[in-house]
């Protein structure tokens, strides 16, 4: 195996992760690669696989037809897992470990963006860095010899929160703020290290049986590309007409495309604990246009009158998460979370406390 860099195409061989020369993060490639080796004078230069005439990249019918396949000598493609807009989900077995994987092919569309594709470097190599129970990292990045760009993570076998919200409707407070609380630990662990989600929604978040018992909710999708072309409406509300994310769960700042930080994961977290607790969302629009131009203009629906009975102190919660100003909202996915267990009239507060760490 080797890995080569996508800045200077110098290719390596051996466990080099970035490279020498600038620093940046070595993708896995087939064949045998190179290797720096002593010249007469005893300097050192970098051996590279010969130059190949160039060729059309890979198309989208490839990127969908992957099963049976071994790519890199190494993931043994055993079935397609789902697909969208930007990337194909296969499951995989890992030939060196014989463990099970996810695969996440990235569209050629997308491997064809220059800027999709460093921003996709970039994150991985952060999300690489991943070392939390709540959080999904990333195994590796690679790429084909015909060009698909494709990132291997742990396959999670488990249940989608979305799923699990279709199956039971609007979840138990105790139940919901203990997810809520052990998204919050992941992302506050991704935060530390300058990651920042930018997608977060119930199809992000996986419940995985845990070897003690019950289940814990993993956090997805770090480092994956998340750029995509606005629609025209949409597009009038940025400044380059890029947006990233989902609609429905983007704070105002991501829909101004401003610079976000943590406070804008908060806020997504705060909409997925909306519709974890009411199966709406705070913000109604017909249009995922429609349901943008309400966040960056008017108030969340109050949840009291969506979900009767529902704790005020809880709610208040929800709202400041909900702040369309990002100095207003929690500082940290720590101070919501340990804020949600406080608001609970809950006699095992400990109990939920102990997830957000």
């Amino acid at each position: 195996m080797s890995r080569r860099c996508p800045r200077c195409k110098a290719v390596y061989a051996g466990e080099a992760r970035f490279c020498p020369k600038d620093g940046s993060p070595l993708v896995d490639v087939g064949g045998l690669g190179g290797k720096p080796i002593p010249t007469a004078s005893g300097e050192q230069r970098t051996l590279v696989r010969q130059v190949m005439t160039p060729r059309e990249g890979p198309s989208i019918s490839r990127a969908g037809a992957l099963k049976g396949e071994v790519l890199d000598r190494r993931y043994e493609v055993l079935r397609m897992l789902g697909e969208g807009g930007m990337a194909f989900v296969y499951e995989a077995r890992d030939l060196n470990t014989d463990q099970s994987v996810a695969i996440k092919i990235l569209s050629p569309k997308l491997g064809t963006d220059e800027s999709s594709v460093e921003r996709l470097r970039r994150e991985a190599g952060l999300a690489m860095r991943l070392e939390h129970p709540n959080a999904c990292r990333i195994l590796r990045l690679g790429e084909t010899e015909d060009g698909l760009i494709y990132l291997v993570m742990p396959y999670l076998r488990g249940e989608l929160l979305s799923d699990r919200e279709v199956k039971i409707g609007a979840m138990a407070l105790p139940e919901g703020v203990k997810i809520l609380a052990q998204c919050c630990a992941g992302l506050h662990h991704a935060h530390d290290l300058n990651i920042v989600h930018r997608d977060l929604k119930p199809e992000n978040i996986m419940l995985v049986p845990h070897a003690s018992g019950g289940e814990i909710a993993v956090v997805m999708d770090f480092g994956l590309a998340k750029e995509r072309r606005a629609s025209p409406g949409v597009a009038k509300l940025t400044a380059t007409g890029i947006i990233l994310g989902t609609p429905e769960f983007m704070s105002p700042e991501q829909i101004r495309g401003k610079s976000l930080d943590r406070r804008s994961d908060v806020y997504a977290l705060g909409i997925v604990a909306y519709e974890l607790f009411t199966t709406k969302l705070p913000f109604q629009g017909r249009t995922p246009q429609e349901m943008m131009i309400a966040r960056l203009r008017g108030k969340p629906i109050p949840l009291g009158s969506v979900r009767s009975g529902f704790p005020n102190a809880l709610e208040a919660v929800l709202m400041t998460a909900l702040e369309n100003e990002p100095d207003n909202r929690y500082a940290t996915m720590l101070d919501f979370g340990h804020a949600m267990v406080d608001a609970l009239d809950d006699a095992d507060k400990d109990r939920l406390r102990a997830h957000l760490r």
